[in-house]
C-alpha cells in the first residue's frame, strides 16, 4: 500500500494514452487521470476511459477520471503573412473580424470583447508575451498602445486584465463535450475560466449528480468571489497558467495559498496545477525549484498536485510521476509537516457531523490510531474527516462504486466498496478485516469508525467508535 496522503493527478495525452502506459503510471503513483478536452477526439477519450476503468477493476484501487473542458478561449484572428509585429509605443487597431491584411490591424472574432473593454484596460497576447493598453474606443473597433512588443501570430490567445467579460464559462463545444463525458461516467467535470457564481450554477444544471464539479480558478474575478463559488462547487483547481497571465506573477503564490485555505475551510478537495515539473517534458529530472514548488503545495495542504504536459506529451511520463511521488512523501515525512497545514482557519461548523469529524483528529493523535474508517453513501462523511487531516490512513467505505472513484481525489483517502452492513455490530466485524487488509493494521492497533445510524441514510454521521484490532 502507498504511504502517501496527497494525491497525484496526471494528464492523458499521446505520451501516455496506451493502456500499458496508463497502467504503469497508476502503478508508480497516479490516483486520478485528467482528460483534456482541448485536444483529442471523443473516440480518443472513450478509449482512455475504458482503459482506466479496466485498470481500476484489475488493481482494486479506486481511480478518479476528470474531464477538463476547454472553456471560452479567446483568440485573435489570422494575419495575411501568418503574423504581425507589434512595436513598442506604436498605436494599433483592434477590429471585429476573423482576418487582417494590414500591419497594425489586429482582428478579434469576439464582438463582445470590443463592447466590454474600456479605455485604460490592458490586453495580453500569447500567454502574456505581448501587451497593449486601450487608448480609444468606437462601436466597431479599439485603438491601443503597445506596451510589451513582439511578434503576434495567428490564433494566439488573448487575456483581458481586470475585466469580467460577458461570456459564459461554457461554450457550445463544452456543452457537447460535457454531455459526452457524462455519458462515459467520468467522476468530475473541470470547468475552465470560471468568472462568477452563475457559471457554476449553469454547469451544475447540466451535470446534476452525475459527476462532481471542479472549478478551475484562473480569473481574478473568481479569486475575488472564491468562497461563494466554492460553496457551490465540489472541488477547486488552482490553474496557475492563465492565472499567472492575468495576475502579477508575484501574486500567484499568494492567491494559491488563499484558494487552498478557503477550500480546506469548506472541506472541498483542492488541486494545484500547471508548471509543477515542467522541465521534465524533456529532461529526466526536474529543477530544484520545481521540487520545492511541489513540496510547497503539499505543505499548504493541497489534496492533489497535477502533471500536465509532463505526462501528456513528455518524454518521461512515468519518471515524472515517480519523482512527484518521492517529493510528496519527503514533505509528508517531515516532522514539521503538520505544523503548516493545521494553521488553516477551518471555522468549525455547529453540526453533529462536523463535531465528530473534528474530534477524530485529536483521538487519532492521542491514541496513535492506525486508521480512520468512515462509512459513507455520498462521500461527505469522508471528506469532512479528510478536511481535518488526521495523522493516519482514511478508509472510505461505501456501497457506491462511483462515490469510491470520486474519493480517489481526496487527501489521505483509500476507497473501499462494500455492501451496507446489516447492523453496527456487523460493521465492526467487517472493519476489522478491512483495516488489516487496507491499512496494515495488526493486533493491538487502534482504529476509529465513523458512521450514521441507520445505515443508508445520507448526511447522518452521528456515531463514533474506537476499536482495537483482534
Amino acid at each position: 500500500m502507498r504511504k502517501r496522503f496527497a494525491k497525484i493527478l496526471a494528464t492523458v495525452g499521446p505520451a501516455s494514452a496506451a493502456p500499458d502506459t496508463l497502467k504503469l503510471l497508476h502503478e508508480v503513483g497516479v490516483d486520478a487521470f485528467r482528460l483534456n478536452f482541448s485536444h483529442g477526439s471523443h473516440e480518443d477519450h472513450a478509449r482512455a476511459i475504458k482503459a482506466i476503468r479496466a485498470i481500476e477493476t484489475s488493481s482494486g484501487n479506486a481511480i478518479a477520471i476528470v474531464a477538463d473542458m476547454q472553456g471560452p478561449k479567446i483568440r485573435v484572428g489570422s494575419f495575411a503573412g501568418g503574423k504581425t509585429t507589434l512595436r513598442y509605443g506604436e498605436e494599433v487597431t483592434l477590429v471585429i473580424g476573423d482576418t487582417s491584411d494590414k500591419d497594425g490591424i489586429i482582428p478579434l472574432p469576439h464582438p463582445e470583447l470590443i463592447e466590454a473593454l474600456a479605455i485604460g484596460d490592458a490586453l495580453k497576447f500569447d500567454d502574456g508575451k505581448l501587451m497593449v493598453t486601450i487608448t480609444g474606443k468606437s462601436k466597431s473597433n479599439l485603438t491601443a498602445r503597445v506596451d510589451v512588443p513582439g511578434v503576434l501570430g495567428n490564433k494566439k490567445g488573448v487575456n483581458v486584465i481586470g475585466t469580467v467579460l460577458p461570456v459564459s464559462a461554457m461554450t457550445k463545444k463544452d456543452k457537447v463535450d460535457m454531455t459526452f463525458a457524462l455519458s462515459q461516467k467520468v467522476d468530475f467535470i473541470a470547468l475552465s475560466f470560471v468568472q462568477k457564481i452563475q457559471d457554476v450554477i449553469d454547469a451544475k444544471a447540466i451535470i446534476g449528480d452525475k459527476a462532481g464539479l471542479i472549478v478551475k480558478i484562473e480569473k481574478p474575478s473568481a479569486v475575488d468571489d472564491i468562497e461563494a463559488i466554492l460553496k457551490l462547487a465540489d472541488a477547486a483547481m488552482v490553474a496557475r497558467g492563465d492565472l499567472g497571465v492575468e495576475l502579477p506573477l508575484e501574486q500567484v503564490p499568494v492567491v494559491q495559498r488563499k484558494i487552498i485555505t478557503v477550500a480546506r475551510a469548506l472541506g472541498k478537495p483542492v488541486i494545484v496545477a500547471t508548471h509543477m515539473l515542467e522541465s521534465m517534458i524533456d529532461a529526466p529530472t526536474p529543477t530544484r525549484a520545481e521540487a520545492s514548488d511541489v513540496a510547497t503545495a503539499i505543505y499548504q495542504g493541497a489534496d492533489a498536485v497535477m502533471l500536465s504536459a509532463e505526462t501528456a506529451v513528455g518524454r518521461h511520463p512515468a519518471t515524472a510521476v515517480a519523482i512527484m511521488d518521492r517529493i510528496i512523501k519527503a514533505a509528508e515525512n517531515d516532522p514539521s509537516y503538520p505544523d503548516y497545514y493545521t494553521r488553516a482557519n477551518l471555522r468549525p461548523q455547529a453540526t453533529i457531523n462536523d463535531a465528530i469529524s473534528q474530534s477524530i483528529r485529536g483521538i487519532a493523535e492521542v491514541l496513535k490510531c492506525q486508521a480512520v474508517l468512515g462509512y459513507t453513501r455520498t462521500g461527505s462523511t469522508v471528506m469532512r474527516i479528510a478536511r481535518e487531516r488526521p495523522p493516519c490512513r482514511i478508509l472510505g467505505l461505501t456501497p457506491d462504486k462511483t462515490v469510491a472513484s470520486r474519493m480517489a481525489l481526496t487527501w489521505g483517502v483509500r476507497a473501499v466498496v462494500m455492501d451496507d452492513p446489516a447492523s453496527f455490530e456487523d460493521m465492526l466485524a467487517v472493519t476489522q478485516t478491512i483495516a488489516k487488509q487496507q491499512a496494515d493494521a495488526t493486533p493491538g492497533d487502534k482504529i476509529i469508525i465513523a458512521a450514521g445510524i441507520p445505515f443508508g441514510r445520507p448526511g447522518t454521521t452521528d456515531t463514533l467508535k474506537i476499536a482495537t484490532i483482534d
